[in-house]
């Protein structure tokens, strides 16, 4: 929908940009950990998720008013990649490779999961969920349940442990849908 938005207005205007940014890392990151595993599935999702990551941020830059910060994000992003990949690569012997890049990404995904935690507050002070996207926290649920049950039927706690919070996370926000119906709105 932001990409949507973003066509249609031909503007960034109410879109955050670090999502974009932060999911496109996480992406090649698992892309990386099921490159080393050989895991077609987490190679196909992220190498597919990674590409339309990457085509959110190009579309957010075109349209961007202030392109020389969402440059400096994207070469910080670039940075951080190549120097991963060069440590991972380079610094980690072969036989812990997979476990160091596999623990690396469930921090980065569990960082990623509780991100919204902050907005919980703010829906709590305000008793109104305006802030919170119902379809963005339905997907996480179903996409993070997903995740879940993959990673116990490998029995990888790579995959399985960081998922955790995100469907944790999403039954949280959708009691707080329930709680604060759309009726109750109140302004902040």
């Amino acid at each position: 929908s932001d990409l949507r938005q973003m066509l249609a207005t031909k503007s960034v205007e109410n879109i955050q940009f670090l999502p974009f940014l932060t999911t496109d890392a996480n992406n090649v990151g698992w892309l990386g950990y099921g490159c080393l595993k050989g895991d077609g599935t987490l190679i196909a999702v992220n190498a597919i998720g990674a590409a339309l990551q990457t085509l959110y941020i190009l579309v957010y830059l075109y349209y961007s008013p202030a392109k020389r910060p969402v440059l400096l994000q994207i070469l910080l992003l670039l940075a951080v990649v190549v120097t991963g990949c060069g440590y991972f690569a380079l610094l980690v012997d072969a036989g812990t490779r997979l476990g160091r890049l596999g623990l690396f990404c469930s921090v980065f995904t569990i960082t990623m999961y509780l991100s919204p935690l902050a907005d919980l507050a703010k829906v709590v002070r305000s008793k109104s969920t305006r802030c919170l996207s119902f379809p963005l926290t339905v997907t996480t649920f179903m996409a993070s349940s997903g995740w879940t049950l993959y990673g116990l039927q490998l029995h990888d706690p790579y995959i399985t442990v960081p998922n955790v919070p995100g469907i944790v996370t999403s039954l949280v926000r959708f009691w707080l849908f329930r709680w604060y119906q759309p009726g109750q709105d109140k302004s902040y």
